[in-house]
């Protein structure tokens, strides 16, 4: 028997999109290779016929449903890592992520993760993830500080899916970049794909997904800026990509900004401030902030005094 099924309706932005690229994209807790799986199983049907090519492309109005398999058996191991808990009630949990924390384990990062600090502090999280990624809904870069909603029932973590699919899910960031904006405010609406000339990396390339970032300048400093960037699509890297797309990469971005960066600084400068959603069980709107860490903080003083 077959776990979770979503069912879609493509849109304009999905249509003329392979059919693994736009389900990755509609359900951010699978993954392409996970997607292209289920479509090999045949858990994939498009207008009441089963998928038979992840290479389809949707035409606008397909109706598609994709049938999740049974949740895993969970693998990762509990840690007594704390957590600094923003907001948890039966069905999510709020958390405050620190800068160098990976969110979840994978090949190189068995341990130490969000997920293995979760484990321990409320053993039962969402199991749609299945073994690696309980309860994730959503992710931040290890670098990247700030507010993550992870999931505890496979309702909560569908409700929040379906959000985050939709764009309606309120996600705005602080950062400071290299150099100045003759403009307060503006949006970058780029295509974002992996970067041809190195796999590692993401690039805005004329054949990835779309992705759209508004900005805001909050304050401005001799040689960079603090700005809020509020995320209208979730692409991987999407902010920092941007702004190095702008010419205005992130201060102690080393992957898309200078390898050598001033004051010591290593791993951008990035935090997830301000996190909002419908509560997926009550259908209460929720908003928390959370502000930036010790050292980000230190860092806005040291510009400050700067001018």
């Amino acid at each position: 028997m077959g776990g979770e099924v979503f069912t879609f309706v493509i849109d304009a932005e999905r249509a003329g999109e392979r059919a693994d690229s736009a389900l990755a994209s509609l359900i951010p807790e699978m993954s392409r290779s996970g997607i292209q799986k289920l479509i090999e199983q045949g858990a994939v049907t498009c207008g009441g016929r089963v998928l038979d090519s992840k290479k389809l492309k949707f035409k606008e109005g397909s109706v598609v449903s994709v049938q999740l398999p049974e949740p895993s058996r969970l693998e990762a191991t509990p840690e007594d890592i704390p957590l600094d808990v923003v907001y948890e009630d039966d069905d999510l949990i709020v958390v405050n992520k620190p800068k160098g924390m990976v969110v979840h384990p994978a090949a190189g990062n068995e341990s130490g993760t969000l997920v293995n600090a979760l484990l321990w502090h409320c053993p039962q999280l969402s199991g749609i993830n299945g073994v690696e990624r309980p309860g994730i809904v959503h992710r931040i870069d290890k670098d990247t500080s700030g507010l993550l909603v992870c999931a505890k029932s496979d309702a909560a973590h569908r409700g929040l899916s379906e959000q985050l699919a939709v764009h309606s899910m309120t996600r705005r960031y602080v950062g400071v970049t290299f150099f100045g904006f003759d403009e307060d405010e503006g949006t970058i609406d780029a295509p974002i794909g992996r970067d041809p000339s190195n796999r590692l990396r993401m690039a805005v390339a004329s054949g990835g997904r779309r992705a759209v970032t508004h900005y805001k300048v909050l304050e401005r400093f001799a040689g960079f800026t603090l700005i809020e960037a509020r995320l209208e699509t979730g692409r991987t890297h999407q902010i920092r990509v941007h702004m190095a797309y702008r010419n205005r990469p992130l201060l102690g971005d080393q992957v898309y900004g200078p390898a050598k960066q001033p004051m010591g600084i290593s791993g951008q400068m990035l935090h997830a401030a301000v996190l909002g959603f419908v509560h997926p069980v009550s259908g209460e709107y929720m908003e928390f902030t959370a502000e930036p860490p010790e050292e980000f903080r230190r860092i806005l003083e040291k510009l400050r005094n700067r001018r």
